[in-house]
């Protein structure tokens, strides 16, 4: 039964894809970065290793983004119950956390001192998002020329933050800066957001770093709102190896993250910080099939819609254990 009412409807689909969408554009271009007008972004995290001499060398990197807050705040003062840790590791995770901020805040003063444009991104671990939201903002403390990034990499709630606490993040970062963050995420969360937009209106109208290590992006984009890529992960330690790699950045190691722009360095400049929410649009056909393809949610959705047309959330929810995930598209 299941199957004759999706082989019914990609029978109403398909025509109206064929006479309605729309041919794609840029976004579908294969190997982007080999165009030299596209500005390059490399973002890195604390384990990376950087020689900044090398690496300022390659002049089109226009932009440079590190991890900064994970999760939900540490607990440092190890005593009483510290989620089951012993003392001496949760001492040992203090001092980790120490080095990191110093790491973070050299990075921020060489790469801006170079000229390049400065982003950070949070990893969205379950918990309050709340006390991440202001964890981040404690952390990375941002400046108003300067991305904030949300790191979302799936829609499992007991692995990675919910959709619905994201979007809580999303709005109390609004609510204390003025500004949105931009949405990192992969392909198969990205393509759910996009079907449930009417679900998550905030989330689904974030600028989107779409992280995909393939040649191109056909068939791709449009999706949902968005009608293109602000950034693409095109390579990474997934598919760059010492024998091939889709771009080598001078003065970094086989691991380090590599993303294009579709816009010139000069255009990415002024876009770079605005934290504006994309237009939001109906959903299409295409959505329509794919919601019936995907499995069902794990939670409700939070009830929004009243916030429309520039929706701020903010919330107080019980902060629960962090689950350690790791990076897995």
């Amino acid at each position: 039964m299941r199957q004759s009412w999706r082989n019914f409807l990609l029978r109403l689909v398909v025509p109206a894809l064929a006479a309605g969408i729309p041919t794609q554009a840029a976004s579908a271009d294969a190997l982007p970065w080999k165009n030299a007008s596209n500005a390059l972004v490399v973002d890195a995290y604390e384990l990376n290793t950087i020689d900044w001499n090398s690496l300022l060398s390659d002049k089109r990197i226009a932009a440079f983004i590190s991890k900064a807050s994970d999760g939900l705040p540490e607990s440092f003062s190890c005593t009483g119950d510290h989620a089951g840790d012993t003392v001496a590791h949760c001492k040992t995770m203090w001092r980790k956390y120490a080095v990191s901020r110093e790491l973070f805040q050299t990075r921020r003063l060489v790469a801006r001192a170079a000229g390049l444009l400065w982003g950070s991104y949070h990893l969205a671990r379950p918990g309050n998002p709340v006390d991440q939201a202001n964890h981040f903002l404690e952390y990375a403390d941002p400046k108003d020329d300067e991305m904030m990034i949300l790191d979302l990499e799936g829609i499992d709630p007991q692995k990675f933050m919910s959709l619905e606490d994201a979007q809580i993040f999303a709005g109390h970062i609004r609510a204390r800066t003025g500004r949105y963050p931009v949405l990192y995420t992969n392909h198969n969360t990205a393509r759910y957001i996009a079907a449930y937009r009417n679900d998550y209106p905030v989330l689904a109208r974030l600028p989107i770093w779409y992280a995909r290590y393939k040649p191109d992006v056909k068939g791709v984009f449009p999706m949902g709102n968005w009608d293109n890529y602000l950034m693409w992960q095109f390579s990474s330690g997934t598919n760059c190896s010492k024998r091939r790699c889709p771009y080598r950045v001078p003065g970094t190691l086989t691991d380090i993250d590599v993303n294009v722009a579709p816009m010139s360095r000069a255009k990415l400049a002024k876009i770079w910080a605005r934290g504006n929410l994309l237009p939001a649009r109906e959903p299409d056909p295409p959505l329509i099939l794919a919601k019936i393809e995907m499995e069902p949610r794990a939670s409700p959705a939070m009830d929004i819609a009243a916030l429309a047309p520039d929706p701020i959330v903010s919330s107080s929810i019980p902060q629960s254990q962090v689950v350690r995930a790791r990076r897995d598209f």
